[in-house]
């Protein structure tokens, strides 16, 4: 394998372009796809310092279509996904008893689901590849549940589920071509 090729989700926020900054300073064998659902001036100069290794996506992590065009897009180019870090998230801290049903449905999309899409949708590359690896970002919030973040520790705990499922599915079918999933 000449050059990893990695998709990081929430690309335009803090941790996501610490993520993405790490693994393009780790290595010039990398590529590194910098997922945004709106561009930020710190992702585009992630993507202006590190040019020739990555490039600036966007992707909607709560709309199928888009992880479909994403996905599509990043095989055109290098016809392999080595990496997903799903890092995307949101918080729509509220009481429960007043936590609006927009606030709820939002980061449970968001954090949870965006996690299911992405695992779905570069599952089968990886497993006829056979290899990737796929990055989780959960919280502790999963299991503390803090007061006023009952979607947020809801949406977190799932990914933990989730993420604990993968491994398990794929040693069940007693496939060799299992992806590593890891929870961070």
């Amino acid at each position: 394998m000449s050059q990893r090729i990695i998709l990081v989700t929430g690309a335009n926020g803090g941790l996501g372009l610490a993520i993405a900054r790490s693994f393009l300073k780790e290595s010039t064998d990398v590529f590194v796809w910098l997922a945004v659902h709106k561009a930020t001036d710190q992702a585009g100069l992630i993507a202006k310092e590190f040019r020739e290794q990555s490039q600036l996506l966007p992707l909607d992590v709560t709309a199928v279509a888009s992880w479909e065009a994403a996905v599509k897009n990043i095989l055109q180019q290098h016809q392999r996904i080595d990496v997903l870090v799903n890092n995307a998230g949101i918080h729509r801290d509220g009481l429960l008893a007043t936590l609006p049903d927009d606030a709820w449905s939002q980061v449970l999309s968001t954090n949870l689901d965006a996690v299911f899409r992405g695992c779905r949708a570069v599952l089968p590359t990886m497993i006829s590849q056979r290899f990737g690896r796929i990055i989780n970002i959960a919280s502790l919030s999963a299991l503390l549940a803090p007061a006023g973040q009952a979607n947020y520790a809801a949406a977190k705990a799932g990914v933990v589920a989730l993420t604990q499922h993968w491994p398990k599915r794929w040693r069940a079918s007693g496939s060799l071509s299992m992806p590593s999933v890891r929870l961070y």
